[in-house]
């Protein structure tokens, strides 16, 4: 699943870029949790967490599955 989930990252990476963004996979759990750090200006911004769960989250449960949730660390 690891390598989907790494897959699935980068097709979602040239959007965050785009906004002076990135996003880095830490870990992908058994239990379908997979854990990415955002980084650049989406570390700390205000929409960082709609993003993470409304963009990246929706699209890798829907590119993946087994994906359960994405957490930031």
């Amino acid at each position: 699943m690891k390598d989907e989930v790494t897959r699935a990252i980068q097709d979602v990476r040239p959007s965050l870029q785009a906004d002076g963004g990135d996003i880095e996979l830490v870990s992908v759990g058994e239990d379908g949790t997979v854990k990415v750090r955002l980084k650049g200006a989406c570390n700390g911004c205000p929409m960082a967490a709609i993003t993470l769960k409304q963009g990246v989250e929706r699209y890798l449960k829907q590119k993946v599955p087994g994906v359960i949730s994405v957490e930031s660390v």
